[in-house]
């Protein structure tokens, strides 16, 4: 099939029947990725003899090239055609996925990983912007919106329960190994649901742009990734942060004057685009910090196995996966603003709650708490995503898809370091009252 060009048809005239669950189970792979790699960190330090820095960048050599790569992915989509750029990221993620599960040692298994943050950095903002490009009624795009923020709370919950049942039934490669048959099912099914897509513009692609926006983000996410193990006030952080911020701020300058810009700066003069974006880093924010703090509350100091662990986190990923169509069916009634403000408000009382736990705080405690904050996220997620795309012009589906998911990972890189620098200073001054021989703080009687 030709890529059916906007330009020339106009938006949404696709000739093929069109379903959105194409999209949505290549979606699915890369986040039930995600949470098993996490669940099966203690046995990579037990078998590949990993230390804490090498587990730590098995986990974010994925985050980083994802981070840097999403705009020139979602360019590349629009230009090219967003149905290659998905095939060839699944393609790429399977070959990572593939080279992870063989690898013998650390190294190797952060280089696999990286791989496969480049295949994700080009299926996330394509699958998002070939929903946005070919639904082009307002209520069918939201519904189509609300199945795929609703995938995302599937992944979740999918995820640690299929790690746990993997690493107790076989070796860890199997949980890289069953990426494989879901991007072949995916392939298939997108050959079939999904239409050929691109926005066909004129010029050549921004290569400054591109660089400055890899090297920015780059910086950007290695930053916030290190902050925490150096000091967000240390001398290497803040001298990492100011590159960062001077290649943002050169990015920014090009892409205002420039013929062809990648990213087109005026989409940030729309304030809802621009207050849709700010609520998606809020809730991603949020919603990573909690789950980061969860899973470790409930192996750790529960005491639960990695499947008891993920079987318990159950119900507030049902709550995501449930309230995101109905936050998307509120949308198309009330309008964005209700369900986007509501959700927050609860987001607020369940990270309110959360915080009130003490050491006899049991399960109950934190699932109720994790079922309040995952039911607001999920009721302003698919409602401020669906608010964000709306205001995108058809040619730049792919690039605002790439913004959009660019404000999700910033949110999750900045909760999971934020919320972790915390947790590790409180713990830090409480074990101070434990220390024999020392007063109130950790000091010398």
């Amino acid at each position: 099939m030709e890529p059916w060009d906007e330009r020339n048809h106009g938006p949404g005239a696709y000739p093929t029947v069109v379903d959105p669950r194409g999209s949505c189970l290549s979606l699915l792979v890369i986040v039930v990725d995600t949470t098993i790699v996490n669940v099966a960190l203690p046995t990579f330090a037990r078998d590949l003899h990993a230390s804490s820095s090498g587990l730590q960048w098995i986990v974010d050599a994925y985050t980083l090239t994802f981070a840097a790569l999403l705009l020139l992915a979602g360019a590349i989509a629009d230009r090219y055609g967003r149905h290659r750029a998905l095939a060839f990221g699944l393609g790429l993620f399977a070959l990572g996925s593939l080279a992870a599960a063989f690898t013998q040692t650390t190294s190797e298994l952060i280089a696999a990983r990286a791989v496969m943050g480049v295949g994700g950095a080009f299926i996330m903002p394509a699958t998002l912007s070939i929903i946005t490009a070919v639904f082009t009624d307002h209520a069918e795009r939201t519904r189509a919106i609300g199945l795929w923020s609703a995938v995302s709370g599937l992944g979740v919950a999918i995820g640690p329960v299929a790690g746990g049942w993997l690493l107790t039934h076989f070796s860890w490669d199997s949980i890289f190994l069953v990426n494989l048959p879901i991007v072949a099912v995916a392939l298939v099914a997108g050959h079939w649901l999904i239409p050929a897509s691109r926005a066909g513009g004129s010029g050549r692609l921004d290569l400054t742009g591109t660089a400055l926006s890899v090297a920015a983000f780059t910086g950007l996410t290695y930053t916030i990734i290190e902050a925490p193990s150096r000091g967000w006030l240390s001398a290497s952080t803040l001298g990492l942060g100011a590159l960062s911020v001077a290649l943002l701020a050169g990015f920014v300058a090009w892409e205002a004057r420039a013929a062809h810009p990648m990213l087109p700066l005026r989409l940030f003069r729309n304030p809802r685009f621009t207050g849709a974006g700010l609520s998606i880093t809020v809730l991603f924010f949020a919603l990573s910090g909690v789950v980061f703090l969860s899973s470790q509350i409930y192996q750790f100091v529960l005491g639960y196995s990695p499947l008891a662990a993920g079987v318990r986190a159950l119900p507030s990923a049902a709550a995501l996966a449930v309230m995101s169509p109905a936050g998307a069916a509120l949308a198309k009634r009330a309008g964005v603003r209700v369900p986007v403000t509501l959700g927050l408000v609860m987001l607020a009382a369940g990270m309110v709650f959360f915080a009130t736990a003490s050491g006899a705080s049991g399960y109950g405690h934190y699932v109720l708490a994790m079922v309040v904050v995952s039911a607001g996220i999920g009721l302003a997620m698919s409602a401020a995503t669906s608010a964000s795309m709306r205001e995108l012009p058809p040619a730049l589906a792919g690039v605002g898809s790439a913004v959009n998911d660019t404000t999700r990972n910033m949110g999750s890189v900045l909760g999971v370091a934020v919320f972790g620098s915390i947790t590790a200073s409180v713990f830090a001054s409480r074990m101070g009252f434990c220390v024999p021989g020392r007063g109130r703080g950790g000091r010398e009687p």
